[in-house]
């Protein structure tokens, strides 16, 4: 734990999302003060509901969109839907978060003279015609389609961090997180991941969209927020934008062969049409990461499976307890 004079008071916007609450986690096991903004649109009080009375610790409910007004020596911006079911439900509001959100946070560390963190995404590299992913690599996004609210909006929001880096001398640190899993995925959210467990606990169909041959890279959320906080804590002249996310790629089908033999599920393969602007392929080249924060992924696909599946494993249970009382 950090001593006193080394605490920082610590903003996390999306903190109650999946992300965001296990990185407040790291933060108050070192010794910061937290406040937790959200306001709760994917969110959830259920993943911080453990910190309740933590000395520590405080939540606000707010969205970002609109100012916030408060004191800080750090922030971290995380806030915005993340998956597709969430984020083009409702698409402008989507672009507003990315987008207004960062112009308030921008504009509260500006205020602050504070760092901030840039939570930004693979998705800038849209369907990437350069494999696997450089920093170096502008992207290859539609702009009008219906996952641009997210691309285009975190576009945009990366624009405004090094606008501000070079016009306000603001010291910004942006991270492009790949394919993130683990506990605290909201189960109904459509990502692969928790699709699939979930579809292989309740023994449902396991969904595949194509034939399943699109590759994504899984890393597991106590790696990235590693990398968050390593990220963090680099000199003032580094800025980014790094790459968090685990090199190891695998097809669509083989992540559903391999949830299907660890929860031994007798969930049979559904096939469905391939949703538009899918990437066919998704691996981030990891270099600057391993120079810059010395940082590369430890836990293997198969562990972090494991253990995502005892998470969901425990919440469907209590789900079905609820409902039988």
């Amino acid at each position: 734990m950090r001593n006193y004079e080394a605490r920082q008071r610590v903003l996390v916007t999306g903190g109650a999302g999946f992300l965001g609450s296990h990185l407040i986690d790291r933060l108050l096991e070192r010794g910061d003060e937290v406040i937790c903004a959200d306001n709760l649109f994917t969110g959830s009080k259920r993943n911080i509901e453990h910190l309740h009375g933590h000395p520590r610790f405080e939540f606000v409910r707010h969205d970002v969109t609109f100012p916030l007004y408060i004191e800080a020596d750090a922030i971290y911006n995380l806030a915005c839907p993340a998956s597709p079911i969430h984020y083009q439900h409702d698409p402008v509001q989507t672009t507003k978060t990315s987008v207004h959100g960062a112009i308030n946070m921008l504009g509260l560390a500006k205020r602050l003279r504070c760092r901030i963190f840039q939570a930004s995404t693979s998705e800038v590299y849209g369907d990437p015609s350069v494999h696997p992913q450089t920093e170096a690599y502008w992207g290859n996004v539609n702009p009008i389609g219906i996952r641009s609210c997210y691309d285009e909006g975190k576009r945009c929001a990366e624009t405004l961090f090094f606008d501000y880096h070079r016009q306000h001398g603001l010291d910004i640190k942006v991270a492009r997180i790949f394919n993130t899993y683990g506990p605290r995925m909201h189960p109904n959210d459509g990502r692969v991941v928790s699709n699939f467990i979930v579809q292989a606990l309740r023994g449902e169909p396991i969904t595949i969209y194509g034939e399943g041959q699109q590759t994504r890279s899984f890393c597991y959320v106590d790696d990235l927020v590693e990398g968050f906080l390593r990220l963090m804590d680099t000199e003032a002249g580094f800025t980014g934008p790094v790459n968090l996310g685990n090199p190891g790629e695998f097809t669509i089908r083989e992540l559903a062969e391999k949830v299907i033999a660890l929860t031994g599920s007798a969930s049979k393969l559904e096939f469905r049409p391939l949703p538009a602007d899918d990437p066919l392929q998704r691996k981030p080249d990891i270099t600057i990461a391993q120079e810059k924060l010395g940082w590369q992924p430890q836990v293997a696909l198969e562990e972090g499976l494991t253990r995502t599946i005892a998470y969901f494993d425990g919440l469907l249970a209590g789900q079905g307890a609820t409902t039988a009382a």
